[in-house]
């Protein structure tokens, strides 16, 4: 595994980092809370040191189940990633969206992020997660109520009690950035990138690597569909959200797949899965940090790990590009 350090922070994290949503249930259909700390635990054994969650996934079930697995792991062994800005149990800042829990009864997500705001769920994340210390602080969404100013100026007041390491941002823009930076030194940005997903090439990667800011890749799998594993027809369960998006029709599934044949011989050579392959092609992308991988099963997560050990040529990462080149998509 290799380890690299976030921004010009001292949070140094494993370049495959352990994603924790699914494991909290929440529109990833259920998840089995035996076989998630089994995940946790055939992770970090195998060198994956690192996990990101928040307090939206499963409305705080993530956080939960990662705080039973840290009383098996030695606490400075781990870095934990969570966020704040989501909110469910008040109705304040910017609607989000409908929702419903893991029991199935409707809630209303906000985008909040209100000084107090913070400060309070940064509590709630670390009595949640059994721990008096968070390695990195991630606003989840911008709000576009509230000031990044004042949002970043909670981050530095939690930076100073030392109840966290190092702020970060997801989904920011290279702007939004720009903007928190006048308050606070951000560690990282964690964004969607993916082989069928590289919008952030344009401006944020640049904008991320001349400032020395860490790039965080979130569903570098398209949330599994570069497994190679999802064929069309395919039926998610209930609570699934990928149900319906764009890249989970049955042309573009049809299209991906096909792209995924003329790499495969590659992983093979290397004895590796599609996945593998592909994990291994994001975290070898310049500006690219970390990339997280979600795990249901401790099975899962060792063959996610051992994405690290699969090295890419440069003509290799050549060769996949240009089949990505000639890959195209149907828009909706």
């Amino acid at each position: 595994m290799e380890y690299r350090v976030l921004g010009t922070s001292e949070v140094k994290v494993s370049a495959i980092t352990f994603g924790a949503w699914a494991i909290g249930g929440w529109m990833w259909g259920g998840a089995d809370r035996k076989d998630a700390l089994d995940a946790i635990r055939a992770s970090w054994d195998n060198g994956v040191t690192s996990i990101d969650t928040a307090p939206a996934y499963g409305q705080g079930l993530s956080e939960e189940i990662i705080g039973e697995a840290l009383q098996q792991i030695q606490r400075d062994k781990v870095q934990i990633l969570t966020k704040y800005g989501l909110r469910w149990d008040l109705k304040k800042g910017e609607f989000f969206f409908n929702s419903t829990d893991n029991d199935g009864k409707p809630i209303d997500m906000y985008r909040y992020a209100g000084k107090e705001s913070v400060i309070e769920e940064c509590e709630n994340c670390l009595r949640r997660l059994g721990t008096d210390y968070i390695d990195l602080f991630q606003i989840h969404w911008a709000d576009n109520t509230t000031p990044i100013e004042e949002t970043m100026e909670a981050i530095q007041l939690l930076q100073e009690q030392g109840k966290i390491k190092a702020g970060g941002v997801c989904n920011y823009t290279a702007d939004q950035m720009k903007t928190a930076e006048k308050v606070v030194s951000l560690a990282a940005n964690q964004v969607p990138y993916s082989m069928v997903l590289r919008d952030i090439e344009k401006e944020l990667v640049p904008y991320c690597r001349e400032h020395n800011k860490s790039i965080i890749a979130y569903s570098p799998l398209q949330r599994g569909l570069l497994s190679g594993k999802i064929k069309p027809g395919y039926s998610f369960n209930e609570g699934d959200t990928r149900s319906g998006n764009r890249f989970y029709t049955d042309e573009n599934i049809t299209r991906i797949n096909a792209f995924l044949a003329k790499i495969r011989p590659l992983a093979e050579t290397k004895g590796a899965t599609l996945a593998q392959l592909v994990i291994a092609w994001t975290i070898q992308q310049p500006g690219i940090t970390v990339a997280l991988v979600g795990a249901r099963n401790a099975e899962q997560a060792i063959q996610n790990a051992r994405a690290a050990e699969v090295q890419l040529k440069p003509e290799e990462i050549m060769f996949i590009n240009d089949q990505l080149a000639k890959l195209e998509l149907v828009q909706p």
